[in-house]
């Protein structure tokens, strides 16, 4: 890759992104001080900063560029659409053939009964439209009292006032007046964090069990719909013990509720499959889908809805959709991104080859004396960082201050690795290859060792 040389040196790039723009998820005083990285370029799984540094992408952006960056094909469908129909809304007893084209590959994809698709802008959106369609589809059904949707906490479902409300993040719901009422949560299966002295299959069914003690709670006749990843990302990668999800399927058809199962970082190969869905024997009745539909080349995302929810959906005018709702452009990217996925055996090639490779390596850093537990399912796992691996232990500090610390260390060594308290998390592009994945666990290993370096001259090695 060739550095870029058109550009303002970087203080001044810095301190226009300081006095005048606004960072998701970020305390911009801090920021401020000590300056944005200011990346410039992007190819396969390597990112470029304004410095010239490479730096390797262990989380696809933010867990959505399957294919990598710098594909041209993608440029290319893009261009190609924006020519030809740049924009149309589908609102007014009209549609387009990129709209047609994707909705229907996606009922191929899809598993089970999932043939229907609503679109939105972003996993957000369309988690928003999960909220009111499954409250119209029981309302249609005359039972307009089923209102409730349950999801769990440290959940994240997205950040608008509905989608934010769904998610189970504390810290998101201490601004804004959240959540909105008729959302109810019950507790993550995080065994390595909250499983006592119980066995991680006896947990798994406790866990499940809540649900159920929820739903009782609350009244059968109330509750609408349970909403949960099949592997929770931001949260920390939590993977649930192998009890859980067929008592959780279980719960859901016997009570007569809806599952929604929130792909948005799941699907399009994360775990091996399509979605996680399948790679963990779910049914869902709605799943939520963006990020790796167009490889975060175009801001898209959608509901997939089964053949039942959609009939009833279907038999009355539901109010609701986005202006940007299977946005031609979107629709047309998001084609080809699944093309490239298929036709280059991209999901094979994680089931298969580098996804066992990276799952090896990735076990391996429980080798290191700050490492307690590795979890991965495909190309997404997560490292618990612990001063004491046999009781599990957590730090003495506030919760984060040691992930930090070590996601810091991360970011010098040029690896985007991410911290969700004190854990530590990966998502790669799919097309990472074997030689990038020994590249990733080199500067993995190296950061926790200056991590805990860092960690102990802070006085900090020590338990909760």
């Amino acid at each position: 890759m060739q550095p870029i040389t058109n550009h303002l040196p970087t203080a001044e790039l810095q301190a226009l992104d300081a006095a005048h723009h606004i960072h998701p998820f970020t305390t911009q005083s801090e920021l401020a001080g000590k300056g944005a990285r200011v990346i410039t370029g992007a190819r396969g799984v390597m990112l470029r900063d304004s410095e010239g540094q490479e730096i390797l992408d262990a989380m696809a952006g933010l867990w959505c560029v399957n294919i990598g960056y710098g594909r041209d094909e993608l440029a290319e469908a893009a261009a190609r659409q924006m020519r030809e129909l740049p924009y149309y809304n589908t609102f007014f007893q009209t549609t387009h053939v990129p709209a047609i084209a994707l909705s229907a590959k996606l009922a191929e994809l899809a598993p089970g009964n999932l043939n229907h698709v609503f679109y939105a802008g972003s996993g957000s959106e369309a988690n928003d439209t999960n909220l009111r369609m499954v409250r119209t589809y029981w309302a249609e059904r005359g039972k307009p009292e089923k209102q409730v949707v349950i999801s769990r906490w440290n959940a994240y479902h997205g950040s608008s006032v509905g989608s934010g409300s769904l998610g189970g993040m504390k810290g998101m719901h201490a601004q804004g007046g959240l959540p909105i009422p008729g959302i109810e949560h019950v507790d993550q299966p995080n065994w390595w964090a909250e499983g006592g002295d119980m066995s991680p299959e006896e947990f798994g069914l406790e866990r499940a069990r809540q649900l159920e003690a929820k739903i009782d709670e609350i009244g059968e006749d109330r509750v609408a719909a349970f909403i949960a990843e099949p592997v929770q990302g931001a949260g920390g990668v939590i993977v649930a013990p192998d009890s859980y999800w067929p008592e959780v399927m279980r719960i859901c058809r016997e009570r007569d509720i809806l599952f929604i199962a929130d792909e948005v970082i799941c699907g399009f190969g994360r775990t091996g499959e399509w979605f996680g869905s399948q790679t963990l024997d779910l049914t869902p009745d709605i799943m939520t889908i963006a990020k790796g539909l167009s490889s975060g080349y175009q801001p898209i995302g959608a509901s997939i809805v089964s053949d039942a929810v959609a009939e009833v959906i279907g038999n009355c005018e539901f109010n609701h959709g986005y202006t940007y709702s299977g946005h031609p452009v979107a629709c047309a990217v998001a084609l080809e991104n699944l093309r490239i996925l298929e036709e280059e055996k991209i999901v094979d090639r994680v089931r298969e080859d580098t996804g066992p490779y990276l799952r090896q390596k990735f076990e391996a850093l429980t080798d290191h004396p700050m490492v307690g537990e590795a979890k991965i399912v495909g190309m997404m796992g997560s490292l618990a960082l612990t001063p004491d691996k046999s009781a599990r232990a957590p730090f003495a500090a506030d919760a984060g201050t040691v992930g930090f610390m070590t996601r810091e260390r991360c970011f010098a060594n040029n690896l985007i690795m991410r911290h969700v308290g004190d854990r530590m998390i990966i998502s790669p592009p799919l097309v990472i290859s074997k030689t990038e994945i020994d590249t990733l666990i080199d500067r993995a290993w190296r950061s926790l060792d200056e991590g805990m370096a860092a960690v102990k001259e802070a006085g900090l090695w020590q338990a909760g």
